[in-house]
């Protein structure tokens, strides 16, 4: 059954990996370094809304369905690992839940979360974002790369 269902979860990973890769593209490209021309308790204010306002439905759907398809696809690939583009599949699969699930989850999230503690208008605030936005910025463009690099191998994969 699962076999069956392998072309078509691989044309939806590989959406779902473009749309993720987008949306983390454009933090990296231009949102974050918006946010740090602005001062640290405007840029702060700015992301911890985005921080909320980023936890809908759609969003979410986007970045953690594609990560339940890529684990049925793992699931999948493996039994049919003679077969052409297992390899790409697989390798789609568990670059996109490391480098976009694990990533958010390990290091994004905490630092979103301790952003969201500090009192902007302060000194810790001014220190917390300077480190924020290396540290952030750092992990959104491995997100970005492990979005990109998932989504080439779900194109292969998939040919």
């Amino acid at each position: 059954m699962i076999m069956k269902l392998l072309p078509t979860l691989t044309f939806v990973a590989a959406l779902g990996s473009g749309v993720v890769a987008g949306v983390f593209f454009a933090f990296s490209s231009f949102v974050m370094p918006g946010l740090a021309r602005l001062p640290a308790a405007g840029g702060i204010a700015a992301m911890n809304s985005i921080n909320v306002t980023a936890v809908t439905p759609m969003f979410m759907t986007a970045l953690f369905g594609t990560g339940l398809v890529c684990l049925v696809l793992v699931v999948g690939a493996i039994p049919g690992w003679n077969q052409p583009g297992s390899f790409w599949l697989l390798a789609g699969a568990l670059i996109y839940v490391v480098g976009n699930l694990i990533v958010t989850m390990i290091f994004n999230v905490p630092l979103n979360n301790a952003l969201a503690a500090v009192d902007p208008a302060s000194a810790n605030g001014a220190a917390v974002w300077a480190t924020y936005l290396r540290d952030w910025v750092m992990w959104n463009h491995v997100r970005t790369i492990t979005a990109i690099v998932a989504l080439g191998c779900f194109i292969v994969a998939w040919r």
